[in-house]
C-alpha cells in the first residue's frame, strides 16, 4: 500500500514567519478560504501564536472574527489549529487556569478543532491544564516538543535525543493526541532528524508532526529526512509565503514525495490556484517583505523547464538522506533552493541559533526604533543572554525575552555600562522563576544580581488581577468589552486590546472627524529666520485643516501635530523634530508654504538624558525637583513588546519632563532635563 502523508498548512498564520500572515487583512483572507476547500489540507494552521495580537494591533480587526470566517468557510473539511503557548496562551505572561478555560472554550465555539500547545521551557507542569482542558471542551490536544541544541562548546550535553523522546513520552501519558517536534529555529539538521525521528516513532502511539524553518539552512533538508524516517504529518507553506525565514514550500515537498512513491494528501491543482492568489498578497505586503528585491522564481514556470541537472539534485537528496550523508544532502537541497531563488542560508542566524520569527521581529522592531545598527550586536549576545536565563529554548515568549534582554546588553555596553544594567521585567520574571522550570537551573548569584534575591520564586496563581472593564463616557457609558471573547483578549493582551476595543466602541457610537472644507493652493509665504534645532518646519505645502496639539504641550518625534490638504489629499503631518511646544506659528485654514516654520519648541539648554532607544512610556518614576543618581529609574517603557526599567545615567535634579505616560519615545530622544 502507497505511504500517505499529511501535511498541515502554515501559510495564514506562519507565512515568511508572521509577518505576510499577520498582515493579511481579513478580505484578502476570504478569497483564498474557497480554494482552501478544493486543497483539503489535513491541517490549516490559522490562529494562535502572534495572529490575535497582530491582527488587533496592526489591522484593526478582531481576531475571533478571523477564527470564526475560517471555520465557516472550511466546514469541517480540514482541521483548524492554533498555537498556544501554555501557560502563557497567546500572551507573555503565565495565567491561571480560569483564564486558560474560558479562553480554550471561546475557540473551540467559534471553530477550532487542535490546539498545538507547546512551553517555551518544555516544562511538563506548564502544559498540563492545558491538554485536559483541551480534551475535556472536545478539542484535539497537540503537544509539541520545542527542539533546541547545546551552546557550542558545551562539555555537559543536555538536549539529547532521549532529553525529547522523554518529554513527548510524558506528554502523550497527560493526554496529548499528537506531538510535534517543534523546530521553531530550523536548527535541527539532517543528521539530528535521522537519529532522533525512528526514536519518537518507536516511543509513541500518537501521530507525529514535524515543524521547522528554513532559516539556518537546514529545513528542506530535515524535513526530507523526517519524511523517509516515517513522520506523519509535516508543516510547510505555500510557495510565495516558503522558504526563508519559513517552513519549506509545499511545492518543493511535492516533487520529492513524487519520486518517492509517497502520496501527498493535498490536492496540488488546488494549491496552484492558491499559488497564484498569494503572489498578489505578498506584493501588496511588500512594506514587510525582508527579501521584497528577492523573490522565488514562479513556481509553475520554473518546475516546467526544470533542467535535468536541478531534477538530478532532488534524486540525489534523497539518496543522501536514506544515506545519512548530510553534507552531500544540504548540497543538494541548497542547490535546489537557489535554483528556484529561495534565499540563502542566514549564517547570522544559524551562528546566534535563534529562530527565523526571532530574527524577522528584531529587525523590524529595531527599523520602527530607529536602532537598526545594533542588530549584529545584540544577534551576537543572544547566545550569552540564553546560558546566564537558564538555556532556555528560544520561541515565543523566551525568544522575545531573551532577544530583547540582549538588545540591551547590546546598548549597556556601547554606553560602557556593566552588563544587565538595563532589564526587561519579563526577563526578570524569567530568571526569578515565574515562567517555570528552566532546562539548566539558573545561578543563584546571577538571579541575585537580576531580582535582587538568590531564591528562585514560582509564579503564584493567586496573585493574577483581572483587568478593569470600564465604562465610556464618549459612548454613553458602553463598556470597553461587551461579551466574555473581548473580556478574553483584554486579559490576554490588555494594551493591545484596551486600543482595539476603544477604536471599535467609539466606531460604533459614530464617532468620526467631521469633513474638512476643500483646500486651496499653496500660498507664497515669506520665510522667516527660525532656530533649526528647535523649529518643526513644513515638508511641503498645503492648507492646515486641523492642528493636534497647544502651547505648552510635549511632541515626541512621530507625533502627528496637524493634518493638512496637498494635492487633494488629506494628510498627517508627523514632528521630525519634538519637544515642548513655545509657540504655534500657523492657525486652522492657513496655506503652509514648504520649509516654512510652523511650531516653535522650548529650547532645553540644560543637562539632558535622552532614551537609549525608542519605546512607550509606561510609566514616570520621577517629577521636576526630584534629585536622580546615576543608574535610579526614570522611567519603565515597553520595547520589542517587553516592560524595560530606564536607568539614568546622568546625575542631577529634575528640571523638566519632556515626555508624558503613554507617548512613545525614539531612540536618542530628549526626555528629562536636568538643572544646569
Amino acid at each position: 500500500m502507497q505511504k500517505v502523508l499529511k501535511v498541515r498548512d502554515l501559510t495564514l498564520r506562519d507565512g515568511q514567519q508572521s509577518l505576510f500572515a499577520t498582515r493579511m487583512k481579513q478580505e484578502n483572507i476570504d478569497k483564498l478560504l474557497p480554494l482552501y476547500q478544493e486543497a483539503k489540507f489535513y491541517i490549516m494552521e490559522v490562529w494562535g501564536g502572534a495572529v490575535p495580537d497582530s491582527v488587533m494591533r496592526y489591522l484593526g480587526e478582531s481576531p475571533w472574527d478571523r477564527l470564526r470566517a475560517c471555520s465557516k468557510a472550511m466546514k469541517g473539511i480540514s482541521l483548524l489549529s492554533a498555537l498556544s503557548r501554555g501557560r502563557n496562551l497567546f500572551g507573555y505572561v503565565p495565567y491561571p487556569d480560569s483564564v486558560l478555560e474560558g479562553f480554550y472554550k471561546e475557540a473551540i465555539k467559534n471553530g477550532l478543532n487542535i490546539m498545538r500547545i507547546f512551553d517555551a521551557l518544555n516544562d511538563i507542569d506548564n502544559i498540563k491544564s492545558s491538554i485536559r482542558l483541551i480534551n475535556e471542551l472536545g478539542g484535539i490536544a497537540d503537544a509539541a516538543v520545542c527542539y533546541t541544541v547545546d551552546p557550542k562548546g558545551a562539555e555537559e550535553k543536555i538536549f539529547t535525543d532521549e532529553y525529547f523522546v522523554n518529554k513527548a513520552k510524558e506528554m502523550e501519558a497527560i493526554g496529548a493526541k499528537m506531538i510535534s517536534l517543534k523546530d521553531m529555529a530550523g536548527l535541527v539538521n539532517p543528521a539530528r532528524i535521522y537519529s532522533l525521528m525512528p526514536k519518537l516513532k518507536e516511543a509513541l502511539g500518537v501521530p507525529v508532526d514535524f515543524h521547522t524553518h528554513c532559516t539556518p539552512g537546514y529545513g528542506l533538508a530535515s524535513v526530507l529526512t523526517a519524511i523517509i524516517q516515517g513522520v506523519d504529518i509535516v508543516d510547510t507553506n505555500i510557495w510565495w509565503f516558503g522558504g526563508g525565514s519559513a517552513a519549506p514550500a509545499i511545492e518543493l515537498i511535492w516533487i520529492f514525495c513524487q519520486k518517492l512513491g509517497i502520496q501527498l494528501d493535498v490536492n496540488m491543482e488546488a494549491v496552484a490556484k492558491i499559488r497564484k492568489e498569494l503572489a498578489n498578497a505578498r506584493e501588496a505586503l511588500g512594506e514587510f517583505d525582508l527579501n521584497r528585491h528577492h523573490w522565488p522564481y514562479d513556481f509553475d514556470k520554473w518546475y516546467a523547464t526544470m533542467p535535468k541537472d536541478i531534477d538530478a539534485q532532488f534524486d540525489r537528496a534523497i539518496e543522501a538522506a536514506k544515506a545519512c550523508d548530510e553534507e552531500t544532502l544540504l548540497d543538494a537541497c541548497h542547490r535546489i533552493e537557489a535554483y528556484f531563488g529561495f534565499p540563502r542560508p542566514n549564517e547570522l542566524v544559524k551562528n546566534a541559533e535563534v529562530p527565523g520569527g526571532m530574527y524577522t521581529n528584531m529587525v523590524a522592531n529595531l527599523r520602527a526604533l530607529d536602532a537598526e545598527d545594533v542588530l549584529e550586536e545584540a544577534m551576537a549576545l543572544i547566545p550569552k543572554v540564553r546560558r546566564d536565563a537558564g538555556l532556555v529554548p528560544l520561541v515565543t515568549p523566551t525568544s522575545q525575552i531573551v532577544g530583547s534582554q540582549a538588545v540591551n546588553l547590546a546598548l549597556d555596553r556601547r554606553k560602557g555600562l556593566a552588563d544587565y544594567t538595563s532589564k526587561n521585567k519579563q526577563f526578570e520574571n524569567l530568571v526569578k522563576g515565574e515562567y517555570g522550570k528552566t532546562p539548566v537551573p539558573v545561578d543563584p548569584k546571577f538571579r541575585e544580581q537580576i531580582t535582587g534575591d538568590a531564591q528562585e520564586k514560582p509564579y503564584d496563581v493567586n496573585s493574577y488581577k483581572k483587568p478593569e472593564n470600564p465604562e465610556l463616557p464618549e459612548c454613553n457609558g458602553k463598556k470597553l468589552a461587551e461579551n466574555e471573547e473581548e473580556y478574553l483578549l483584554l486579559e490576554l493582551l490588555p494594551q493591545v486590546a484596551t486600543t482595539f476595543l476603544k477604536n471599535k466602541r467609539q466606531a460604533e457610537c459614530g464617532i468620526k472627524k467631521e469633513a474638512p472644507a476643500a483646500a486651496g493652493a499653496e500660498a507664497e509665504v515669506e520665510v522667516a529666520d527660525f532656530d533649526p534645532d528647535f523649529t518643526e518646519i513644513a515638508p511641503m505645502g498645503g492648507k492646515i485643516l486641523e492642528i493636534t496639539v497647544k502651547e505648552g504641550d510635549t511632541v515626541n518625534p512621530g507625533d502627528v501635530v496637524l493634518v493638512y490638504e496637498a494635492m487633494k489629499m488629506e494628510n498627517d503631518l508627523q514632528a521630525e523634530k519634538g519637544g515642548k511646544v513655545a509657540k504655534i506659528l500657523i492657525g486652522e485654514g492657513d496655506v503652509m508654504a514648504t520649509g516654512q516654520p510652523i511650531i516653535e519648541y522650548e529650547a532645553q539648554r540644560g543637562p539632558t538624558l535622552v532614551a537609549p532607544m525608542g519605546g512607550k512610556v509606561l510609566e514616570i518614576s520621577v517629577k521636576p525637583g526630584d534629585t536622580v543618581k546615576n543608574g535610579d529609574v526614570v522611567l519603565v517603557y515597553e520595547a520589542m513588546k517587553m516592560e524595560n526599567d530606564l536607568q539614568s545615567d546622568m546625575e542631577g535634579v529634575v528640571k523638566n519632563i519632556l515626555i508624558k505616560e503613554g507617548d512613545v519615545m525614539s531612540t536618542d530622544q530628549p526626555i528629562i532635563e536636568f538643572e544646569g
